[in-house]
C-alpha cells in the first residue's frame, strides 16, 4: 500500500500518517525499579544479519482485533515520525529537543503496523539500524520532558515521561510514554503512547502502542499487545544475530 501525504481531519487538525493508514485499513484498502535505561552499557558494534525488512515480525503475529501490515519504504518516512511527536521540517523549542536523526531507507527503518478498526488505535513495531547507544536517547529525552512544535501553521506540545522497562532479552531496554497535543483548547487532539524500546547490536527495536483522543487515551492504551509483540520482535532479531 504505497501512501502519499495523504491525511484525514478531526476536530479541525490534520492526522498523522498512522491514523490515514488505521483509516484506509479500516475501509478495507491495501523488570526494573527505576526509569532509564535497563542493560550492562556495550559498544553497538554487532550488526544483526540480513535486511531488516527481513528482520520484523510476521504481520500475523500481532493479536486480535489488529489488522497489521507491513509498511511500504514509501511510507515509512512519512509514519516513523509520528511516533516521536515531530512531524519533518517542524520549528522546535527547545531546539536542541528535535529527535535523532534516522535513515527511513529500507537498510535504515523497518514498520509493521497493527489497527484496531473499531477505534483506530494502532501497535506499531520498528526496526531502526543505529550505532546510538539507548542511553544517549534516555539522556536527551530526560533533559527534554516538555518541547512544543510548529508545522505547517500547527502547533502541538510533546511530553515525554521515561518509565521502568519491562524484563526483555536485549542489550539495553527503555520505555516511554508520550503526549502529543495540538489545537486550542475547544479544539485539542491528543495521541497517547507507550512505546517499549530494546537494543540488540546495531538494531534498535521499537514497540509502540498509540490512541487518539482525549487524555483517557493513555489508560486505554494495549500495554498486553504491545509487550507481547516487543518481546515477539526482540526474540526474531536475536534469532538474527
Amino acid at each position: 500500500m504505497a501512501l502519499h501525504r495523504r491525511t484525514s481531519t478531526v476536530r479541525g487538525r490534520a492526522l498523522p500518517v498512522l491514523a490515514t493508514v488505521a483509516v484506509l485499513l479500516a475501509t478495507g484498502s491495501a523488570a526494573a525499579c527505576s526509569s532509564g535505561v535497563v542493560g550492562t552499557p556495550r559498544p553497538v558494534d554487532h550488526p544483526a544479519a540480513g535486511p531488516l525488512g527481513d528482520l520484523l515480525v510476521d504481520a500475523s503475529a500481532f493479536p486480535e482485533p489488529y489488522r497489521a501490515i507491513v509498511l511500504p519504504p514509501s511510507a515509512v518516512a512519512q509514519a516513523a515520525p509520528d511516533l516521536t511527536g515531530v512531524p519533518p521540517g517542524a520549528r522546535v523549542d527547545p531546539a536542541g529537543c528535535k529527535p535523532p536523526a534516522q535513515d527511513y531507507g529500507p537498510d535504515g527503518t523497518a514498520m509493521v503496523v497493527g489497527t484496531d478498526a473499531a477505534s483506530r488505535a494502532t501497535v506499531t513495531v520498528e526496526l531502526v539500524r543505529t550505532r546510538t547507544p539507548l542511553a544517549e536517547l534516555a539522556a536527551q529525552l530526560t533533559e527534554c520532558p516538555t518541547v512544543t512544535t510548529s508545522h505547517n501553521g500547527v502547533d502541538a506540545t510533546v511530553t515525554t515521561v521515561l518509565t521502568p522497562p519491562p524484563p526483555a532479552d536485549a542489550d539495553a531496554t527503555l520505555a516511554l510514554r508520550r503526549t502529543v497535543t495540538s489545537g486550542n483548547v475547544d479544539r485539542a487532539v491528543t495521541q497517547s503512547m507507550l512505546t517499549l524500546l530494546g537494543q540488540i547490536g546495531d538494531v534498535r527495536v521499537q514497540a509502540t502502542a498509540m490512541s487518539f483522543g482525549s487524555d483517557q487515551g493513555a489508560a486505554n492504551l494495549d500495554t498486553t499487545a504491545v509487550d507481547e509483540l516487543f518481546t515477539a520482535a526482540l526474540a526474531r532479531v536475536s534469532a538474527a544475530r
